[in-house]
């Protein structure tokens, strides 16, 4: 019996439309969900650029006008794949139309949007979801069992750190990343959400933080100008946070690591045991396990066909990488919709982590911790 086909409308078609682009791809191709993603219209402002996007990523038509798209009766599920400061539109209107949203993190630029987001999908009735992939790589994924398993014991220490180094050149022009009104904030919510987000779902929520923040380069050229402007998001955040359970946490996110280009690590610390990731070796999981005189750590390749997604790959030691993370989240959507069901993380655990964004920000502004209400 043929699989209902559902058909995909991605806003976006940059760097993370490239990977969501991929992910649906192989999502149909690898994973075998209960319904087909067809690849139907791939949307951005530029004709050409938009095109020839449509072309190499093997979308089957592209458009310039993402409100004619979301109108259109033959679209089932709208991929928002756009700097922030657009999310809250793209998705409350495609809600409002009937569609199943996808959005890149972090949810919104604010509180506020994030709550109104929320409110328009729910009284749609529809399926939604924000894209934290790392959950799903499967080193991430055992992780999580183990800590529910009771195998760490009592969590007494989270530590998340997201590393890069590419803004450490001056000569990096003022993108819209670097822009708050475009992006929201910097450091903050591109990267250290994304640890936030994992600490929230291997450990629990997060209660009160304290924090600093800084923008070391403070004025970057326009681009396609000799002049320059000023870089009013920050280039690095740390956050010292308590979680509702008791456990102690730091939080980490600079762009100014020297010699770190996509270093996500995360270490926890528990009254039994103690694990350790980090996505450059993401294919990896330290554990370590409190057994007297034998104690010690050990490497686990997470690649064995009992270990999460493991088995829609490789054989076991044939590992897996980066873009893989959102074949296993966009297979997880998809059938959810299917099963007409709810997935995390969708929109309630976005707005989760945007309050605690701007209690960091809200924090490092008035020196002082701030609880999470």
């Amino acid at each position: 019996m043929a699989k209902k086909k559902l058909n995909i409308a991605m806003i976006g078609y940059a760097f993370m439309g490239r990977a969501h682009s991929n992910g649906w791809r192989q999502a149909k191709h690898f994973m075998g969900p209960d319904v087909e993603p067809v690849l139907k219209v791939i949307c951005g402002r530029t004709e050409d650029k938009v095109k020839a996007a449509a072309e190499s990523l093997g979308w089957e038509e592209h458009a310039t006008r993402w409100q004619d798209v979301i109108a259109r009766d033959d679209i089932d599920i709208v991929d928002v794949s756009t700097p922030g400061d657009s999310h809250a539109e793209i998705s409350i209107a495609a809600a409002r139309a009937g569609k199943h949203v996808l959005c890149e993190k972090p949810l919104a630029n604010s509180v506020a949007e994030c709550h109104a987001m929320i409110d328009a999908v729910k009284k749609a009735g529809v399926v939604h979801m924000i894209c934290h992939n790392y959950r799903r790589a499967p080193a991430v994924s055992l992780a999580k069992r183990l800590i529910d398993e009771g195998k760490l014991g009592r969590i007494f220490h989270y530590r998340g750190t997201y590393l890069q180094d590419w803004l450490v050149n001056p000569a990096v022009p003022r993108f819209w990343r670097l822009v708050k009104s475009e992006a929201g904030s910097g450091a903050l919510g591109d990267i250290l959400s994304h640890t936030l987000d994992l600490s929230h779902y291997l450990i629990g929520d997060v209660k009160e933080v304290c924090a600093t923040m800084e923008t070391f380069i403070k004025e970057r050229t326009i681009p396609g100008t000799t002049q320059t402007g000023p870089v009013d998001v920050d280039d690095a955040t740390m956050a010292m946070v308590r979680f509702g359970n008791g456990a102690l946490g730091f939080l980490e996110g600079t762009r100014y690591a020297n010699g770190r280009k996509n270093y996500n690590r995360f270490e926890i610390n528990g009254s039994k045991g103690s694990i350790a990731f980090n996505l450059e070796r993401m294919n990896e999981l330290e554990v370590y396990e409190d057994n007297g005189p034998d104690s010690g750590w050990k490497n686990i390749m997470v690649t064995d066909p009992k270990h999460p997604y493991a088995d829609k790959w490789w054989p076991a030691g044939h590992i897996i990488g980066y873009e893989h993370t959102f074949t296993h989240t966009f297979f997880d959507f998809l059938n959810a919709i299917a099963g007409g069901k709810a997935v995390i993380p969708n929109f309630e655990d976005g707005l989760k982590n945007q309050i605690v964004l701007e209690a960091i920000e809200k924090s490092a502004n008035e020196r002082s911790w701030v609880s999470i209400k």
